[in-house]
């Protein structure tokens, strides 16, 4: 299914589609090492992550069994998945593994990255960072990967997201953080027109 059909509306809950992709890495002694990445498109959170030797299909059903595994999806609500044109992702093995899931694939336009938008800046920003230091086993990398990725999640605030974390809209949480800020807000310009008309009876 090209991208062109399924774009012209955005995602409107978590869970409705998930963008995917790999990256690579290189583990100095250990060679080249690829990142699977799950990300949810509404929320941008990162559902699944994880560290492969090689960029095979195998290695996509596996992210996708472990993300359907930690989101508790199954057939009945099984979400659609973005990712581009590797020949990892256009396979007919793939594609039999996800009609299975009861999901739909959604693939981007031929040398046209912008379709996985969200999940390229997500693979530029935190490589940005984690490639500040050389790794030498690939244990090494795991760790720093999973801190980078649990404060994206959890502590990095967004500016399209009303700054708030991918895992405050991913959980739910947003509308009520949204509705405190607005009170706290509210409460703050209250008392300061009180503090504004009491230095004018004072003057």
């Amino acid at each position: 299914m090209k991208a062109s059909s399924e774009f012209k509306g955005k995602t409107t809950r978590p869970n409705q589609m998930w963008q995917t992709d790999f990256t690579y890495f290189k583990i100095i002694g250990w060679g080249w090492h690829y990142l699977s990445t799950v990300l949810d498109d509404y929320s941008r959170y990162i559902i699944h992550w994880e560290l492969c030797s090689r960029m095979k299909v195998d290695d996509v059903k596996r992210s996708m069994d472990n993300a359907l595994r930690k989101a508790g999806l199954n057939k009945k609500n099984a979400p659609r998945l973005l990712s581009d044109n590797g020949s990892c992702y256009i396979s007919s093995e793939l594609a039999e593994y996800i009609d299975a899931k009861g999901m739909s694939h959604v693939r981007g336009k031929p040398n046209h990255p912008q379709t996985q938008g969200k999940i390229e800046r997500y693979h530029r920003s935190m490589k940005n960072l984690v490639k500040l230091e050389n790794y030498y086993l690939p244990g090494d990398l795991k760790q720093r990967l999973e801190e980078f990725v649990n404060y994206y999640n959890n502590h990095r605030y967004h500016e399209s997201l009303q700054n708030l974390t991918p895992a405050d809209v991913y959980f739910g949480r947003d509308q009520k953080k949204l509705e405190k800020r607005k009170s706290v807000k509210m409460k703050t310009m209250k008392m300061r027109r009180k503090q504004h008309q009491l230095q004018r009876l004072n003057l």
